[in-house]
Protein backbone atom coordinates (compact mmCIF):
# COMPACT_ATOMS: atom_id res chain seq x y z
CA UNK A 1 0.00 0.00 0.00
CA UNK A 2 1.18 3.64 -1.10
CA UNK A 3 2.47 6.32 1.95
CA UNK A 4 0.29 8.82 2.48
CA UNK A 5 1.36 12.60 1.13
CA UNK A 6 2.03 14.59 3.40
CA UNK A 7 -0.66 17.67 1.90
CA UNK A 8 -3.84 17.04 0.14
CA UNK A 9 -5.34 19.87 -2.41
CA UNK A 10 -8.87 19.19 -3.20
CA UNK A 11 -8.30 20.97 -6.67
CA UNK A 12 -5.86 17.92 -7.61
CA UNK A 13 -7.92 15.04 -6.36
CA UNK A 14 -10.06 13.30 -8.65
CA UNK A 15 -13.88 13.62 -7.96
CA UNK A 16 -15.64 10.51 -8.75
CA UNK A 17 -18.69 10.29 -10.20
CA UNK A 18 -20.53 7.33 -8.03
CA UNK A 19 -24.33 8.45 -9.71
CA UNK A 20 -27.40 8.89 -7.72
CA UNK A 21 -26.33 13.15 -6.99
CA UNK A 22 -23.29 11.19 -4.66
CA UNK A 23 -19.51 12.23 -6.03
CA UNK A 24 -16.39 10.98 -4.02
CA UNK A 25 -12.95 12.46 -3.58
CA UNK A 26 -9.56 10.25 -1.92
CA UNK A 27 -7.76 12.39 0.33
CA UNK A 28 -4.90 10.14 1.47
CA UNK A 29 -4.48 6.89 3.26
CA UNK A 30 -2.18 4.07 4.15
CA UNK A 31 -3.24 0.64 5.44
CA UNK A 32 -4.91 2.47 9.46
CA UNK A 33 -6.89 5.03 8.18
CA UNK A 34 -8.59 6.91 4.86
CA UNK A 35 -10.42 9.97 4.58
CA UNK A 36 -12.88 10.90 1.98
CA UNK A 37 -14.45 13.77 1.15
CA UNK A 38 -18.68 13.33 0.21
CA UNK A 39 -20.42 15.54 -1.86
CA UNK A 40 -24.35 15.27 -1.97
CA UNK A 41 -27.17 16.58 -4.27
CA UNK A 42 -30.63 17.27 -2.23
CA UNK A 43 -32.63 14.40 -2.43
CA UNK A 44 -29.17 11.39 -3.05
CA UNK A 45 -29.64 8.65 -0.76
CA UNK A 46 -26.87 6.27 0.84
CA UNK A 47 -28.44 3.04 0.97
CA UNK A 48 -28.42 1.19 4.04
CA UNK A 49 -25.21 -0.74 4.28
CA UNK A 50 -22.45 -1.93 6.88
CA UNK A 51 -18.79 -2.63 6.37
CA UNK A 52 -16.22 -3.94 8.73
CA UNK A 53 -14.50 -0.45 9.30
CA UNK A 54 -14.80 1.92 11.97
CA UNK A 55 -15.90 5.31 10.49
CA UNK A 56 -16.32 9.01 12.13
CA UNK A 57 -18.05 11.66 10.16
CA UNK A 58 -17.78 15.43 9.94
CA UNK A 59 -20.78 17.17 8.17
CA UNK A 60 -18.62 19.78 6.30
CA UNK A 61 -22.14 21.54 4.62
CA UNK A 62 -25.79 20.89 4.33
CA UNK A 63 -28.32 18.88 6.46
CA UNK A 64 -29.26 14.85 6.68
CA UNK A 65 -31.42 12.57 8.39
CA UNK A 66 -28.59 9.89 9.13
CA UNK A 67 -29.83 5.80 10.48
CA UNK A 68 -27.09 3.94 12.61
CA UNK A 69 -28.87 0.86 13.83
CA UNK A 70 -32.72 1.69 14.99
CA UNK A 71 -31.30 5.13 16.01
CA UNK A 72 -32.74 8.11 13.30
CA UNK A 73 -31.38 11.93 13.88
CA UNK A 74 -31.13 14.91 11.87
CA UNK A 75 -27.55 16.04 11.54
CA UNK A 76 -26.22 19.02 9.94
CA UNK A 77 -23.49 21.68 9.71
CA UNK A 78 -20.87 21.31 12.47
CA UNK A 79 -22.46 18.19 13.39
CA UNK A 80 -20.57 14.46 13.71
CA UNK A 81 -21.17 11.18 13.46
CA UNK A 82 -19.60 7.64 15.24
CA UNK A 83 -20.37 4.04 13.07
CA UNK A 84 -18.80 0.73 14.74
CA UNK A 85 -17.73 -1.58 13.00
CA UNK A 86 -20.86 -3.84 10.88
CA UNK A 87 -23.27 -1.80 12.02
CA UNK A 88 -26.38 -1.15 9.62
CA UNK A 89 -26.45 3.03 8.40
CA UNK A 90 -27.73 4.75 5.42
CA UNK A 91 -28.92 8.61 4.88
CA UNK A 92 -30.87 11.18 2.99
CA UNK A 93 -29.43 13.85 1.67
CA UNK A 94 -32.14 16.72 2.59
CA UNK A 95 -30.25 19.76 0.78
CA UNK A 96 -26.67 20.03 -1.06
CA UNK A 97 -24.30 18.94 1.40
CA UNK A 98 -20.56 17.52 1.97
CA UNK A 99 -19.18 15.18 4.83
CA UNK A 100 -16.10 14.38 5.40
CA UNK A 101 -15.65 10.20 6.10
CA UNK A 102 -12.52 9.06 7.96
CA UNK A 103 -12.41 5.11 7.58
CA UNK A 104 -10.29 2.49 9.99
CA UNK A 105 -8.66 0.15 8.39
CA UNK A 106 -8.47 1.88 5.01
CA UNK A 107 -11.61 0.82 2.61
CA UNK A 108 -9.76 -0.95 -0.13
CA UNK A 109 -12.75 -1.43 -1.90
CA UNK A 110 -12.37 2.37 -2.97
CA UNK A 111 -9.36 2.23 -4.60
CA UNK A 112 -8.85 1.64 -8.09
CA UNK A 113 -7.00 -1.84 -9.13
Amino acid sequence: MKESRLFQFSDQIKIEDLGNGIKRQLYDFNGQLMMVKVIFDKGAIGSLHHHQHTKVTYVESGVFEMMIGDKKETISKGDGFYVPPYEIHGIICLEPSVLIDVFSPVREDFLEL
